[in-house]
């Protein structure tokens, strides 16, 4: 037994050794590019007098302006920059995924919301993954899916307000793929994941490791290593060869776009998504494609003295940058000084008031009666903002009921009722977090995504938020359905219950901002959980302390922790904050005696969100941009 044993051991390290010389042995670059990497590395802001783009990629910036100077607009260079962006950056944010939109027109001086997540599948039931074992729903799995969102977005948007064809603004991103971009290195963290790991990967989700690990798993990327996605690029030119088709036929520009949505949702692509999961115990069928549709919406908006804050509706959490702006209205910030420890526990306050309130009431509009009006009163906000406290909250703090707010006529009366209830909750005040909300120790803190805005020359305007992960199998073609599935909850009481037909409550969002009733800025950020938040840090870098578009995306942040998590299976840290490295410093003992669970992370940390910024001064029509150095992003004028 013990000779057995003795010969097991041996052959394992024997293995591992093996495994040890081949990593080392291949881990040189293969073929390397010329570029130049503007990860964490300082630079000014952006400036331009007619054109403005600042995006996850400079790829995707140096798409959207070349196709903005060759005539295209907002619309165009969107789809554009978009599409490079699910290349450049597929781990992150891959085609066909999610795509929250907010479009301003200049012509008509109004913002647009556009509803760019997917639906659930008839199949996809709580009743379904109960009778699997799953108390949330699991990622790596077909049943992860939702119905893709992306293309109906992006002919929603070229139909509406493009002047180009599919085939002209998807070149860049159809080319990119082909030859190859550059490996940069959130693409090299993200991937270079450890030895075992790939071998993982490779036996879990075959296909997906083939996209992006390659044959040679082994082999960890290198900055500047040629990264190819051919088969992606051959699903796009299919999609421009449909449009092309249907424009050689004599149909319109109109019908030629409808013939590439068809393409996608109703021949070839929807035949094969649906035979995938009809062979692995998937959820989606043909026709959960082919009935999917969404439309154009009018946003959510709130207001911070001259500001209004525009989001998307509540199948997304964006509303929850006005929510905690409007809590924060009328404290004097300034004076507390910036990332002071005064200020960090003033507006995580605000920000945990306004996510318990998500937690509550946020839900997909067209299944769950959401209280909007409630949610973005003057009058709730201030009755939230009385929940202030000297004191960290520790857990989760009770949400409120901005149900008796939808009524501006009753607000004097329920405030009474508010006060009441406050005084009477104070005692037993942690005792309202429900109770499904349990600790969680360990494990990654969400996900991630990435950002696009753009400013053109007739002074419209594009905030789009692309999202999706190669955590489920791929479908042939390089087709990323992603995991949004998980942004969904097998509780049924939950306002992001499951249900056939419904959209999830998914973190990515858009933001746009209005100053004295102009458009003034279009901004977002990648980021999971931490997205609202470093929204909301962002705008008051801008506002309260008066710094320009790229100090405000530079300055460090914080985030708080104290809430489940969007993702399955939810984790929950009561009473955490995270700190980058100059304000734990600072502030991190003095916030500790306050009663928060404080943890450190490195200046400029990926998991900060890395917010892009395109802005255009009222005064002097000068535009501005800003990207942060956190990850990949850059912003530059024209």
């Amino acid at each position: 037994m013990k000779k057995i044993l003795t010969y097991s051991l041996s052959g394992i390290l024997v293995v591992v050794l093996v495994l040890v010389i081949l990593y080392f042995a291949t881990s040189q670059p293969g073929e390397t590019m010329s570029f130049q990497d503007p990860y964490h590395t300082e630079r000014p802001t952006a400036k331009g007098s007619k054109l403005m783009v600042a995006s996850g990629h400079p790829l995707a910036t140096k798409a959207a302006l070349e196709i903005l100077e060759k005539g295209g607009n907002a619309a165009d260079a969107g789809v554009a920059a978009f599409l490079v962006l699910n290349v450049t950056q597929g781990e992150e944010a891959s085609f066909p995924g999610v795509a929250p939109l907010l479009y301003y027109d200049q012509a008509d001086k109004k913002v647009h919301s556009y509803i760019g997540v997917g639906t659930a599948p008839a199949k996809a039931t709580i009743e379904y993954f109960k009778s699997r074992g799953h108390e949330s729903i699991p990622m790596l799995k077909y049943s992860s899916q939702l119905v893709p969102a992306s293309p109906d977005v992006i002919v929603a948007l070229l139909k509406k307000y493009g002047t180009k064809s599919f085939e002209e603004v998807s070149k860049p991103a159809i080319q990119i793929a082909a030859e190859g971009f550059p490996v940069h290195r959130i693409l090299m963290r993200n991937l270079n994941i450890g030895v075992f790991k790939r071998l993982g990967l490779k036996f879990l989700l075959p296909y997906n490791a083939k996209i992006y690990v390659g044959d040679k798993w082994w082999k960890p990327l290198h900055p500047g290593e040629r990264f190819k996605r051919p088969e992606l690029s051959a699903t796009l030119k299919e999609l421009a060869e449909a449009e092309k088709a249907a424009s050689s036929s004599g149909k319109n520009r109109i019908e030629s776009l409808e013939a590439l949505r068809d393409y996608f949702y109703k021949g070839p692509i929807a035949d094969k998504i649906a035979k995938a999961h009809e062979e692995h115990d998937g959820t989606m069928a043909k026709s959960d494609l082919v009935r999917y549709s969404a439309d154009w919406e009018v946003p959510l908006q709130g207001n911070y003295g001259p500001y209004t804050i525009f989001s998307n509706r509540t199948w997304n959490q964006g509303a929850v940058v006005p929510v905690v702006l409007q809590i924060l209205e009328g404290i004097d910030l300034k004076s507390m000084g910036h990332n002071s420890k005064e200020y960090v526990h003033t507006v995580i306050q605000a920000i945990e008031l306004a996510m318990a309130d998500r937690e509550k009431y946020f839900g997909d509009p067209a299944y769950v009666s959401v209280p909007e009006k409630g949610l973005l009163s003057k009058e709730y906000a201030a009755e939230r903002r009385k929940l202030l406290q000297s004191k960290a909250f520790g857990k989760t703090p009770p949400s409120g009921n901005p149900f008796l707010f939808e009524s501006p006529a009753s607000s004097k009366k329920i405030a009474y009722q508010i006060e009441d209830t406050l005084a009477m909750n104070k005692e037993s005040f942690f005792d309202l977090t429900p109770s499904f909300w349990e600790r969680t120790e360990s494990g990654k803190i969400g996900r991630d995504t990435t950002y696009l805005s753009i400013i053109d020359s007739k002074g419209n305007s594009l905030s789009l938020t692309p999202s999706d992960f190669p955590q489920s199998p791929i479908i042939d073609g390089d087709i990323t359905l992603g995991i949004r599935m998980t942004q969904f909850r097998l509780d049924a009481n939950h306002p992001s219950a499951l249900v056939p037909g419904k959209r999830p409550t998914i973190t990515p969002n858009a933001s746009m901002v209005f100053k004295d009733g102009k458009f003034w800025m279009s901004f977002g950020t990648p980021g999971g959980d931490m997205q609202t938040q470093a929204v909301v840090q962002v705008f008051l870098n801008l506002v309260v302390f008066g710094m320009d578009p790229q100090n405000a995306v530079n300055a460090p942040r914080f985030r708080s922790l104290n809430w489940p998590d969007a993702f399955s299976p939810h984790k929950y840290y009561p009473g955490r904050i995270e700190l980058e490295e100059e304000i734990y410093k600072k502030e991190g003992k003095a916030l500790e005696a306050l009663g928060y669970e404080v943890k450190e992370r490195e200046k400029w940390e990926y998991d900060f969100g890395a917010p892009c910024i395109s802005l255009k001064d009222p005064k002097t029509g000068i535009l501005y941009g800003g990207a942060d150095p956190r990850k990949e992003s850059w912003a530059e004028g024209k």
